[in-house]
Parts: structure tokens; sequence; C-alpha cells
């Protein structure tokens, strides 16, 4: 009888701190889900930012300088 006890105050200790762990990381998912929600990616840059790129526009470009562009940026 005594082992049944204990072997019951076991499993209530192990669901008791699996129940606060899993309660600790979902409130941590969702304090950092808060924290970049609000965090604003494409607003426009302040200082010195400089355009990085240009996009070139050819009007007569073959199949093969397409399929060269595709496998050279995997895109």
């Amino acid at each position: 009888m005594v082992s049944f006890f204990k072997v019951a105050f076991q499993t209530v200790k192990v669901f008791i701190i699996f129940t606060g762990c899993t309660i600790l990381f979902y409130y941590g998912i969702m304090w950092v889900s808060e924290e970049y929600q609000n965090y604003h990616r494409y607003d426009m840059p302040e200082g010195s930012a400089l355009k990085v790129s240009n996009v070139v526009k050819e009007d007569r470009s073959s199949v093969l300088d397409r399929l060269k562009l595709f496998y050279l940026n995997g895109e």
C-alpha cells in the first residue's frame, strides 16, 4: 500500500513539473512572438542608406540566358 502512494506521488510530481514547463514554454513563445510582431522590417531606411541593386530590363533575353540566371541565383 505504501508503494502505491509513493508511485502516485511521483506521478503527480512529474505531471506538475510537465505542466509547469509547458506553461513556461507557451508564454515564452508568446513573448517572442509579441516582440517580433511589432518589428517593422519594411520601413523606409533612415540615415544615409544607399540602393544596392539596379534591375536591368533587357528586351531580348534568350531562354538560355534566363536558364543561366536561374541556376546562378537559385530563383
